[in-house]
């Protein structure tokens, strides 16, 4: 059962995975779409049959909470349940491949309590062919009255994939109401004033593209000197939500997830959306 541009959301009842299917709840329901609430439980090593029934039955167990919980807070949301056994990121890549998104909660069950980002969520977001975001931190779908609600911010350096994660950022924007902050680091560029200037239009040519489909989109500009990685951060530091490219343009054609994408994914402090050209 493939995601058919419902919202797929891997859960094993963890916190992280909790968080995870809140989120994507919000994301569905803004949408319009389906959400696929998805388990996947391991292969018992040798294949006894009584631990692979036992197996089996908790996790069609856990998939059952997943359910109930979504089905508590996700008014006129269509719900699909998606029970599986293998590899977990194997499993949501391959049947995410039709869907508008994946989401996953920064660590699942078996992460360690020190790491910032589990194996699992880090190989989904480096294989997934769809959107792919890592929920933590700080956001809110229903905004507290008298609180800002947080901006949608979006790191742009005139690569295809960059295009491709400013177009989703503003989609983002759209159905949240907030302003899209757009974020253009020059470091790379900033020895040479003339490439400097090169990039910063490019900066403002991807970004009118993007105005032009999105009218109503508030538009905020970070037009800094400095590291990309630093100038995502603190973007990040405002945000709901933070949106980057796979890689940028100084990433290796062979690299999955390039090092500024990967550093944002394990330490910005909201929910972290990765996107690849189509």
């Amino acid at each position: 059962m493939g995601g058919a541009d419902g919202i797929l959301v891997g859960y094993d009842g963890s916190p992280g995975s909790e968080q995870a299917l809140d989120w994507a709840i919000g994301e569905a329901r803004a949408r319009g779409a389906a959400l696929i609430v998805c388990h996947v439980w391991p292969p018992v090593p040798g294949g006894d049959p009584v631990a692979t029934e036992l197996a089996a039955r908790t996790g069609e167990h856990l998939l059952e909470v997943g359910l109930q919980r979504a089905k508590s807070t996700a008014a006129a949301v269509e719900l699909r349940p998606l029970l599986a056994t293998g590899s977990a990121a194997h499993v949501l890549c391959e049947n995410g491949g039709d869907a508008a998104m994946i989401v996953v909660g920064a660590r699942g069950r078996g992460g360690l309590a020190g790491l910032q980002l589990g194996s699992v969520s880090f190989q989904v977001a480096a294989h997934a062919r769809v959107p792919v975001t890592v929920v933590r931190g700080r956001w809110r779908w229903r905004p507290v009255p008298g609180q800002e609600k947080g901006v949608v911010a979006a790191g742009a350096d005139g690569s295809s994939a960059s295009q491709a994660a400013l177009e989703f950022a503003f989609t983002e924007a759209a159905l949240r109401d907030v302003p899209l902050l757009a974020v253009c680091a020059l470091a790379d560029s900033a020895e040479v004033l003339a490439a400097a200037h090169r990039a910063e239009a490019e900066f403002e040519l991807a970004l009118a593209r993007c105005e032009r489909d999105h009218p109503a989109v508030t538009v905020r500009r970070m037009i800094v000197p400095g590291a990309p990685r630093g100038a995502l951060m603190e973007a990040s530091a405002r945000a709901q939500l933070l949106v980057v490219g796979a890689r940028g343009r100084g990433g290796l054609p062979q690299m999955r997830l390039g090092s500024v994408s990967t550093a944002v994914l394990h330490h910005a402090p909201c929910p972290v959306t990765v996107v690849r050209p189509q």
